[in-house]
């Protein structure tokens, strides 16, 4: 398992469109809006999702994305296992032996092995309850901006120039 900016974005993301199931589809324009996730990234995020069944997709005017599944059936693991594909996985040298490389590999198997069990056992419905339970507040109140949605330092150009043509004429 791997903790990834991708599977914290996929994990945001169904959060986001789990506060708001109820209201239908929910658009990936939306979520981008509120989470500050470019767009192009969340259509690669919710392809694996749908491929892995979590998300199911409705096409046309007031499209957009449902969860495929009751949210107390999708696991934190099950987003992270969905967006983080098997060919990430860490590859074993084959010099490894010689490296000391194996004798450290069940200090991380069991590692992994217990996060995996501990995201197994935080459930989607979890999450967007304790969202809910801090007064129902969007997460995008408290997310940073990110990427092209950053904000650039605006700067003001105090002018004495006229601002007008009759201002220009009265000069």
């Amino acid at each position: 398992m791997r903790l990834s900016t991708k599977s914290r974005f996929a994990v945001t993301a169904m959060i986001d469109m789990g506060l708001r199931q109820h209201q239908g589809p929910v658009s990936l324009a939306a979520i981008s809006q509120r989470q500050h996730i470019s767009i192009s990234y969340l259509e690669q995020i919710f392809s694996k999702m749908r491929q892995h069944g979590l998300v199911e997709s409705t096409r046309g005017p007031g499209g957009g994305y449902t969860l495929n599944r009751d949210a107390n059936h999708i696991s934190v693991a099950d987003i992270m296992d969905a967006v983080n594909s098997p060919d990430e996985k860490e590859q074993v040298p084959a010099d490894a032996e010689q490296n000391g490389y194996v004798s450290a590999e069940d200090l991380w198997s069991n590692l992994n092995q217990k996060m995996e069990d501990h995201m197994q056992a935080i459930s989607l419905h979890s999450l967007i309850a304790a969202q809910l339970s801090k007064g129902g507040r969007s997460l995008s109140n408290n997310s940073p901006k990110r990427g092209v949605f950053a904000q650039k330092p605006q700067t003001t150009i105090a002018s004495k120039a006229p601002n007008s043509v009759f201002a220009l004429g009265s000069a």
